[in-house]
């Protein structure tokens, strides 16, 4: 008998739990309470702009295992794009120094013995600074492990993992962030390339999806939102689910997996566990032809812009853990910004071309120490009820990788398990 089940959610979580559902033979129902799948994660055209811009700028790593096979399995792969090598180049905003950090592609990192691969100012001793972080204890935050000052914490590690933690790298937990130098940084310069979705996210990660989902028989509702979850008493069991337009029972060979934020996971499941902290990203979108020569990603250091992106017809800026911001009048963020993308890509100050800032105040959960021990683990009490999201307990801090794994992991954890009988 072929297992049906409702994904709930259809963000890159839920996307890519569907997705290997349908590889593995399942029957696929797909909600999503919004008009549009994505979450987080999606393109949209910008009558401001003029132009189709993402919700945010999101960069992955060539190490994201999980995401590039996701890509791959929808038809996307040829959509992320980067440096055929592993480079960083940075501009120091306060002092216009400019360096290109090259990191070796083999194992080996040959980079830190060579004076103009490795940071300015930097040693090969000093990469040392790093070890500590590897036997990471649990509940204990980066400062509480590792050195945090020095040219190479300025220079590389602190922008880095800022942009992958979202919150101040020195507070993170210290687990989260070894989790993602082991896959990263120790396994080698390949796995470090920084890539981005060259036509937008959803060209890399939502479209493909849905149409591979379609053509494979799936049932995709959108507008669909999720009001209840009824448990049957006493068996253990998701026995319906009650949408704002209908209600649907579940039958022994039906499952459920929840991939929506823990906001709104909680009040549907008994006594969930989540994150209750968040942290903001801020984005501002320029509609400015790059120059030629610019790369495609710019780490900038000592202003409030933190990563430039490079587009075609596009400047994009992300600034992380962007708390500080929220209350900040955009046009005065746009303006404060763009004197930055100026001086970084030598671009006049005036005029200042269109702009447009979107903010997200809950981006992320904090990955913070304590935060972690609130995430949830993939299955429930309810043996055909599993969670999914970058939320959950996947190890990782919330990213693209952090999401597309969770969902996967969801739809392996069902499916390995027998399925119910009458």
């Amino acid at each position: 008998m072929q297992r049906l089940v409702h994904v709930v959610g259809a963000g890159l979580a839920g996307l890519s739990a569907a997705v290997q559902l349908q590889r593995r033979g399942a029957q696929v129902v797909l909600h999503e309470a919004a008009g549009q799948a994505g979450g987080r994660c999606r393109s949209y055209y910008d009558a401001k702009l003029g132009a189709t811009i993402d919700s945010g700028n999101h960069m992955v790593l060539s190490g994201n295992a999980a995401t590039l096979n996701y890509t791959r399995a929808i038809g996307a792969a040829d959509e992320l794009v980067g440096p055929a090598q592993p480079e960083y180049p940075f501009v120091d905003l306060a002092t216009r120094a400019r360096w290109t950090v090259r990191l070796s592609p083999g194992l080996l990192p040959w980079w830190i013995f060579d004076p103009n691969a490795r940071v300015p100012n930097t040693g090969p001793s000093d990469y040392l600074a790093l070890v500590p972080l590897l036997f990471a204890k649990p509940g204990r935050s980066v400062a509480q492990t590792m050195r945090c000052n020095g040219p190479l914490w300025d220079r590389l590690l602190r922008p880095l993992f800022h942009a992958l933690l979202n919150v101040e790298p020195r507070e993170a937990s210290a687990e989260m962030t070894a989790a993602m130098v082991r896959e990263t940084l120790l396994a080698g310069g390949l796995a470090c390339r920084p890539l981005v979705a060259r036509n937008g996210l959803g060209s890399a990660f939502v479209d493909p999806a849905l149409r591979l989902l379609q053509h494979g028989g799936a049932a995709i509702r959108l507008g669909s939102r999720l009001d209840d979850i009824v448990f049957a008493p006493g068996n253990g069991r998701v026995q319906a689910l009650n949408f704002a337009d209908e209600s649907i029972t579940l039958e022994p060979n039906h499952a459920v997996i929840l991939a929506v934020p823990p906001e709104i996971a909680q009040p549907l499941v008994p006594g969930l566990r989540a994150p209750t902290r968040f942290a903001a990203t801020a984005n501002v979108h320029f509609a400015f032809e790059p120059p030629f020569g610019l790369p495609p990603i710019t780490g900038l250091l000592n202003g409030t812009a933190e990563w430039l992106f490079a587009a075609d017809g596009r400047l994009s800026v992300t600034v992380n853990g962007a708390e500080r911001l929220l209350d900040m009048p955009h046009e005065a963020l746009a303006a404060t910004v763009w004197a930055e993308v100026a001086k970084a890509a030598s671009l006049p100050l005036t005029p200042m071309p269109a702009w447009q800032v979107v903010m997200d105040k809950r981006a992320t959960f904090a990955a913070l120490p304590d935060q972690e021990t609130q995430r949830p683990g993939t299955r429930t009490r309810w043996n055909n009820l599993l969670l999914a999201g970058d939320w959950t307990a996947t190890g990782l801090p919330a990213t693209i990788e952090g999401a597309i794994r969770s969902g996967q992991k969801a739809a392996d954890t069902l499916l390995n398990q027998p399925m119910e009988r009458r």
